[in-house]
């Protein structure tokens, strides 16, 4: 260790230190006033704890609550200590394991035989708070291996020692005190309990999970909190969750008769015929795009032997995530072993295989509308939007890798076009390149790294990194839409593949009349038919655009005199290509449009005995109080153009 360091700071300035100094030291020796505010640093691009020393030369940068990315996550981070205390001096025989930060909060698990209760947040919420009103200091300590071991024997905490038995020798084990609570973790935190904004979270669910996931472990109690740097935040988010409840895609989805799920298929979807009429407008809609962009639709077996998935590279890597299937039984061999596809990729390269290809025939798109089986735990699945059983807008390009540029821009156009389409005119892209465990050598990652960039700059995209997120074979860019509430969904995909037509032997004829391995575009934009719809009954509350809802209106009668005029309305709407029903029920025509309402139809038409003497029908859009009576023949008009599916 040298006795003095160099010290970088953001202005390029630099000043000397002892070895060893405390960043929090750094921070103060600059001002006063940055000493106080200084929340963490990053050091050498790492985020770091103010009071964790530095031994060598280091470029230095400090966070304060203004900064929103750290201070977050040092905020979320500390109250799920905080949180985790305030349980232990409630009920202290309750063992503490894990707790996370994750999207807009953190997730603390705890072993305790006695369930907690939702009245049990309220009492944890307001210990957490005298804990942080108590302004208790935080620090750290980095221990022997073996003190830490011991210390969590003598107080019987079996979950630390597994956590420490798994930190890599390499890596310091760091222990943390909040006041005079301790916990295992890497850190780091803030300075001391009374940084963290009182007011700006709330403890909002309890569930069951696993310890370590894995389902032969003890079940454990999980509560999850939210949090933000200011109780505004905290209300803005919380108005949202109020607002993605009342827009649930289940409940909606059962209100407009839809789909079910149940325990005999779980994860699989039961489409009742108003969903299916959705699902098959969606598809009718995707296939005519494709069309229009040169993709030849091809259908692919839904059972397919291990060697092919062995050989593709999937089998190491999804194993786990695949329905295994017994086929050929034999006593003496014991049978063959399959799996229901959980992607459609090792089978589309079957398909290029079969025949030679010359470099004339590329780029060749091919898309299916892929079924896909993956198994999913029971606790992960929600709706349509977690599912076991599930089809994918899947499509692969192979080309050459001169056309890897062209390919991309002309995809991107495609994806904005339909996107637009169903609402979402803007979207993010991520840039994620590649992950810990992959296929390929580096240099074919690099190859297939700067091909993605090129050609995502040269279409003119912004990005964001999204670093060793890419799927294994390949980089790729992830399509994020928002929806109307402002959540962020990722859905499209284009991946740039280098390694499974090389493992799968995949080769075309080039111009030099030599046999060559092409490039394989890996791209989907809805993701799953599942999941999307999913989504977008949620961003429309399930008001969807007229041309994919599967009701698009119903002609109601004010009395039964009206409903031989009814019929004839139906009919002639019908024949216009317009989804229509008619309901002549006994019922009083409020109870009517109530009803109708509340399971989404577009367009309400009443008709009573001013309506058959006068060829009218008065219309009501949903949404709206406003009733217009108009001649039946400009009301079919008018349906059947805003019905007219785009593109």
């Amino acid at each position: 260790m040298t006795s003095e360091i160099s010290v970088t700071l953001p202005d390029n300035s630099t000043r000397q230190y002892p070895a060893g100094i405390l960043p929090g030291e750094i921070a103060s020796s600059i001002s006063k006033s940055l000493g106080k505010r200084a929340i963490s640093a990053v050091v050498d691009g790492h985020h770091w704890d103010l009071a964790w020393p530095l031994d060598g030369d280091a470029s230095v940068k400090f966070n304060t609550m203004a900064d929103e990315t750290h201070s977050l996550e040092l905020i979320r981070h500390d109250l799920a200590h905080i949180m985790a205390r305030a349980v232990q001096e409630l009920w202290p025989e309750t063992k503490v394991t894990i707790g996370p930060v994750i999207d807009n909060g953190w997730y603390y698990d705890f072993d305790r035989e006695e369930s907690f209760t939702p009245p049990d947040l309220a009492r944890i919420e307001a210990r957490m708070r005298q804990v942080i009103n108590r302004r208790d200091p935080v620090h750290s300590e980095v221990w022997e291996r073996e003190k830490a071991l011991d210390h969590y024997r003598q107080r019987d905490e079996a979950y630390k020692i597994e956590l420490i038995d798994a930190i890599p020798e390499d890596q310091p084990i760091r222990m943390y005190w909040h006041g005079d609570w301790q916990d295992l973790c890497r850190g780091p935190h803030l300075q001391h309990t009374g940084q963290v904004p009182a007011d700006a979270f709330k403890l909002r669910s309890i569930a069951g999970a696993y310890w370590r996931g894995d389902y032969r472990n003890k079940m454990l109690q999980r509560i999850y909190g939210v949090a933000f740097r200011r109780r505004n935040e905290l209300k803005q988010y919380l108005r949202m969750i109020e607002e993605a409840q009342r827009r649930d895609h289940r409940k909606i989805g059962n209100a407009m008769k839809l789909f079910h799920f149940q325990e005999e298929a779980p994860g699989m979807a039961f489409w009742h015929p108003n969903g299916w009429t959705m699902y098959k407008t969606l598809r009718e809609y995707m296939s005519r795009k494709q069309v229009k962009y040169g993709y030849r639709e091809v259908n692919t077996p839904q059972v397919v032997d291990r060697a092919l998935w062995q050989k593709s590279g999937h089998w190491e890597k999804f194993h786990d995530h695949m329905f295994l299937v017994n086929v050929d039984m034999d006593i003496e061999t014991g049978g063959r072993i399959s799996a229901l596809k959980p992607m459609n990729c090792p089978c589309h390269v079957q398909i290029f295989n079969s025949g030679q290809k010359s470099y004339r025939e590329l780029p060749l798109r091919i898309s299916e509308f892929g079924a896909c089986t993956r198994y999913e735990p029971s606790g992960a699945l929600h709706g349509l939007m977690r599912v076991r059983g599930f089809v994918q807008d899947d499509a692969h390009i192979f080309c050459e890798e001169h056309q890897i540029e062209e390919e991309t821009s002309t995809f991107i156009i495609m994806l904005s076009e339909i996107y637009g389409d169903l609402g979402f005119p803007e979207f993010k892209i991520k840039f994620s390149d590649r992950p810990e465990v992959r296929a390929g050598s580096d240099e074919v990652w690099d190859k297939a790294e700067q091909a993605l960039l090129s050609a995502t700059r040269a279409a003119g995209c912004d990005f964001e990194f999204n670093p060793g997120e890419g799927a294994f074979y390949g980089p790729k860019l992830e399509f994020v839409l928002t929806d109307a509430i402002g959540r962020d969904w990722q859905c499209g995909t284009l991946q740039v593949d280098f390694v499974m037509p090389r493992r799968l032997d995949a080769v075309y004829v080039g111009r030099d009349g030599e046999r060559h391995h092409p490039v394989m575009l890996h791209r989907a934009i809805l993701g799953s038919f599942e999941r999307f719809l999913g989504i977008l009954i949620e961003n429309y509350a399930g008001l969807v655009p007229l041309w994919l809802a599967p009701r698009q209106a119903v002609v109601a009668t004010i009395v039964s005199a009206a409903d031989a005029y009814a019929a004839d309305v139906v009919a002639t709407i019908g024949d216009a290509g317009i989804r229509v029903e008619a309901d002549t029920r006994n019922e009083k025509i409020g109870y009517k449009i109530r009803e109708h309402s509340l399971s989404k139809v577009p367009y309400i038409l009443a008709v009573g005995q001013r309506e058959v003497e006068n060829g009218t029908v008065a219309v009501r859009k949903l949404g709206t109080r406003k009733v217009r009576s108009i001649a039946l023949d400009e009301a079919v008009g008018e349906l059947a153009k805003l019905a007219r599916p785009p593109g």
